[in-house]
């Protein structure tokens, strides 16, 4: 698999630094996993963002979400608007087996709580997904507990992007898209903190697709054969950093998160489900006591909300570049911006 990224082709977006992966694995702690299915009629799978290294059940994470466009089925979403509170992992996969992967997490985390002597009687996993029904046969859910189970081992600093776990079958911009990373480096009050950005782009139409500032999809239109389709896709964006925040500062962070999409020549159609989710691992929940958190002054925002803004633009980009093209169900294909790059740079 092409894991060559989009700065490798000598373009630079945005002004921040960025940090050592360009991931959002920069952020200490986080790590991400995949199973990806790959078959004559089922290309899809499923991706998990583990957002500690140890329970995040016991001891929560200070989250916040924020619905760009809400034609979605993601779950978990109300609790953490409610209570301000991440306690799953964040499990990427198709719209039909969303079911299926809120079972097993519910699994992973009964066998958790079993290994660790902690009872659980209530649990909210997030369960992501965007349709990639136009690659995939997916009424037959092949999605199972298993696989989700594998994904979580294989969680990794470095892991894949591109044509990848819940990334398979997606789409971008009528290109082949999936998973993308990147981060920031963001200093202030002496100290450097990480911004990172991971992303399932399925979302976009040709037409209006831009890079790096020039509208390029009217010149890629005349090399790619088929029609033009609306925009009904999804993107998920999850937002990861050791900033100290408040679950406000967070919503305000993720708020940012359309500045990066339109960059990338997206308008945020009636049908396309934008969701993004923001969590920091500077403030922890513990599950009894006094609660004490520390937080930037509001004043401060600025720069992280450059960065989210950027790295989301660079994630996006780098689903496009790192994915293979991919022919699925009933002959369905999907081109990698791998094979247009040199009419563009």
């Amino acid at each position: 698999m092409n894991q060559t990224r989009i700065e490798a082709y000598g373009m630079t977006i945005g002004q921040l630094p960025k940090g050592k992966l360009n991931k959002i694995s920069d952020v200490i702690g986080v790590t991400v996993g995949h199973y990806t299915v790959n078959d004559k009629e089922h290309q899809t799978g499923v991706t998990v963002v583990m957002p500690c290294t140890d329970n995040p059940y016991l001891k929560k994470i200070t989250a916040a979400m924020h619905v760009i466009n809400g034609f979605g089925k993601t779950t978990g979403l109300m609790q953490i608007e409610e209570l301000g509170v991440l306690e799953s992992p964040i499990y990427l996969t198709n719209t039909l087996n969303v079911g299926k992967v809120f079972d097993a997490a519910v699994t992973h985390m009964v066998k958790t709580c079993e290994r660790e002597n902690i009872k659980l009687s209530t649990y909210n996993p997030v369960i992501c997904e965007c349709n990639d029904a136009y690659l995939n046969a997916i009424t037959e859910r092949v999605v199972d507990e298993a696989m989700v189970l594998k994904a979580i081992d294989a969680a990794t600093l470095d892991f894949e992007e591109g044509a990848i776990g819940a990334g398979r079958g997606m789409s971008c911009h009528h290109l082949k898209g999936g998973i993308g990373s990147a981060s920031r480096l963001v200093s202030l009050l002496d100290h450097t903190y990480t911004v990172g950005v991971m992303v399932l782009s399925n979302h976009g139409t040709l037409n209006d697709f831009t890079f790096s500032g020039r509208h390029v999809g009217p010149l890629l239109k005349a090399h790619i054969e088929g029609e033009a389709e609306p925009e009904k896709g999804s993107i998920i964006v999850v937002v990861a950093t050791d900033l100290p925040l408040s679950e406000r500062q967070l919503k305000r962070l993720l708020k940012r998160v359309p500045i990066g999409l339109a960059k990338t020549g997206s308008y945020i159609g009636h049908g396309s489900g934008e969701v993004a989710i923001g969590f920091t691992t500077a403030n922890r929940i513990p599950s009894d006591g006094f609660i004490q958190i520390k937080t930037l002054p509001d004043d401060l925002l600025d720069v992280p909300f450059h960065a989210v803004a950027e790295a989301v633009e660079e994630s996006v980009l780098n689903s496009l570049i790192t994915a293979e093209s991919v022919v699925g169900v009933e002959g369905h294909q999907r081109k990698s911006l791998q094979d247009f790059i040199h009419f563009i740079i």
